[in-house]
């Protein structure tokens, strides 16, 4: 009760509640619940162990009290930070951007991924200037473990780490005698299904765009070579085209006036380049396919977008993502995951 200034007792206004007392911990939870201080620490973690009716009852009470628990307590007790590093190493291609279409549609899976697994998530990108990037990552104490997206010329570099580092996965290409685990399309096959397609409609005289000093787009080259491999009748041309966004206009629109009018089909090794070909082909008043054709490699959400629509190797990124995470989580828990591989499929659409 209340006294107001006459000195005679008032009655707390009807309607308002008296707040509650809020709880300070979780022993207080507890006794207020009438169950073992581990069993509150469990309901409030989601854990299934507690029958659904206490969870409830237990996360009921905590919210009406004011109670939160202290995550950085729990991490401290379990050894682990609950953070997961995804790193985008930019050696060979350091103009390149994370707002790439493809890193963004992967990330975008990864994040969903890593969120439902109740993971935060720690976002890097490392254009590497000395050989110990990696271990300055993975050894800052912040993280569980870190997926790496895309080798870059760094293939040396990740597998020092990976020697000595269990919970590390990559995306990209496999190769048997390395050490990092790694999630990725097989890539020389892809290459291979690119190529196969533009000869079976009787294109000969070939290009294959895009910069080889990483493992993927190396790999994607040594498919076309496998497609062609024994036809006289075919040339092959090979332009080091950049992913990055800010230089690839202008180099694609060079490499095309150096091909000039001896070309019938184009290998693009990723959809980006192949959008910017179509554009670059266009202005120039060039028929696609019936002059030139057009294959791209990702079949990126965009493929379908374009005019005409690109013909493209798909690699599966929702399921890369979905090994890669799956991966991780088994390395975290000490189990040497090994390296899954995707396989490709070519997607016929106007442009071949």
């Amino acid at each position: 009760m209340n006294e107001d200034n006459t000195g005679e007792a008032s009655m707390p206004e009807a309607g308002i509640a008296a707040p509650r007392q809020r709880i300070r911990n979780i022993t207080e939870l507890a006794q207020l619940a009438g169950v073992s201080p581990g069993t509150v620490s469990r309901a409030l973690a989601g854990k299934t162990l507690v029958n659904p009716q206490t969870r409830e009852r237990i996360q009921t009470l905590a919210r009406e009290h004011g109670f939160r628990l202290n995550q950085m307590a729990s991490r401290l007790r379990t050894q682990r930070t609950g953070v997961i590093g995804v790193v985008f190493p930019l050696g060979h291609e350091n103009r390149q951007h994370i707002s790439d279409p493809f890193f963004m549609s992967l990330f975008g899976y990864l994040a969903d991924e890593l969120t439902e697994s109740g993971h935060d998530i720690m976002l890097s990108r490392v254009i590497p200037g000395d050989t110990e990037w990696l271990d300055r990552i993975v050894d800052s104490g912040m993280l569980d473990g870190a997926l790496v997206i895309g080798q870059s010329d760094q293939s040396a570099v990740i597998d020092a780490v990976a020697a000595r580092y269990l919970p590390l996965v990559v995306w990209g290409s496999h190769r048997p005698d390395q050490v990092h685990c790694t999630v990725g399309v097989d890539n020389r096959l892809g290459g291979r299904l690119a190529a196969e397609r533009l000869l079976a409609i009787g294109k000969t005289r070939l290009a294959f765009l895009g910069e080889t000093r990483g493992p993927e787009i190396a790999d994607r080259l040594a498919g076309v070579r496998d497609a062609i491999a024994g036809r006289s009748d075919v040339t092959l041309r090979v332009m080091p085209t950049p992913l990055s966004s800010e230089a690839m206009a202008e180099q694609v629109a060079e490499q095309l006036a150096e091909l000039g009018d001896d070309l019938d089909g184009i290998v693009a090794a990723s959809d980006v380049i192949a959008m910017m070909v179509l554009r670059v082909l266009h202005e120039r008043g060039a028929r696609v396919p019936q002059g030139i054709a057009v294959v791209g490699f990702d079949d990126l959400p965009l493929a379908t977008r374009t005019v005409p629509q690109l013909t493209t190797v798909r690699q599966d990124i929702a399921a890369g993502a979905k090994a890669m995470v799956g991966a991780l989580m088994q390395r975290i828990a000490g189990v040497a995951a090994p390296a899954t591989i995707l396989q490709p499929e070519l997607i016929i659409r106007e442009s071949a």
